[in-house]
């Protein structure tokens, strides 16, 4: 089912994100998490480019076999580090394996770089805009409440994203955030600036310091001061770590859906017993 249908039937959908392994690594253990995260019947599951943000066959292969859950799946591609004909034979295989929904994302620069590598498309509205003239799908792209790290400015940003919705993109999900206050404001900005497709809001339940510091270093999100304190606190202990991270991400969804957030999407790093704890406490809610 397309994304952009789903979005129709209800008020708040609640999806979730799995990556698939190493390019090397057997597909088995991944294919058994994604069972089990289909077994809570999010309204999708998007499935991230391989690692270092390579689009590999795995991507593919884990959605198509998302589906055979009755569960719909969203593949991201990547474009600033692949030639324009990989693009055309990820797109063809995605199609190939009925999937019908695809996140469409720059990417991570080749190398570090600050060019994309030759024949490549250069930013994520080309992307959509190419995705958009040769295929049917639902087409997703990023968004950033708190401001890309590359953008000179968070109006910058918006603009940016504009011109991917304005390429043909038909639905948002964020980056992960801490301070729903912060995904208020940018929606009200978003709405000043005519921008007006379904927002989704990136989840991401902390139960790991380490892991938390490593991405906001990649990310530029920032923690608010009661998180910072809780990662002060539990940091060191891991089982209450885990706990008060799925406390914490559970009182953000249940203000998200107060406020009439379109929707939730849960990074769940591949950890269906996080996913699964939070849906059990959101199951009146959702």
């Amino acid at each position: 089912m397309r994304i952009s249908d789903i979005l129709l039937k209800k008020d708040t959908i609640f999806s979730c994100e799995i990556f698939p392994p190493k390019t090397g690594v057997k597909l088995e253990h991944a294919f058994e998490i994604a069972g089990k995260i289909a077994e809570l019947k999010p309204a999708f599951i998007s499935v991230t480019c391989g690692a270092g943000g390579n689009t590999d066959v795995f991507t593919g292969e884990l959605a198509e076999h998302i589906e055979k859950f009755n569960v719909t799946a969203l593949a991201h591609i990547t474009c600033v580090a692949s030639p324009k004909e990989k693009i055309t034979a990820i797109l063809d295989d995605y199609a190939g394996r009925g999937i019908k929904n695809v996140l469409a994302l720059r990417g991570d620069l080749p190398d570090g770089g600050k060019q994309p590598a030759n024949g490549c498309y250069k930013y994520a509205n080309e992307l959509v805009a190419a995705i958009k003239e040769r295929s049917d799908f639902c087409i997703g792209a990023a968004c950033y409440p708190e401001g890309h790290v590359e953008s000179a400015s968070q109006d910058e940003d918006i603009l940016y994203l504009k011109q991917k919705v304005e390429a043909g993109c038909d639905f948002l999900t964020t980056q992960m955030f801490f301070d729903n206050n912060v995904l208020y404001k940018f929606l009200f900005k978003l709405s000043q600036k005519g921008i007006n497709v379904p927002v989704l809001a990136g989840i991401m339940p902390v139960t790991n310091k380490a892991q938390i510091q490593r991405i906001l270093e990649i990310s530029g999100t920032v923690l608010p001061p009661r998180f910072q304190n809780i990662l002060d606190k539990f940091g060191s202990n891991p089982a209450a770590m885990k706990q008060a991270g799925i406390a914490y991400a559970t009182e953000q969804i249940v203000d998200l859906v107060a406020n009439n957030v379109r929707g939730i999407h849960l990074y769940t790093m591949n950890k269906p017993d996080i996913a699964e704890q939070i849906m059990r406490n959101l199951s009146h809610i959702l």
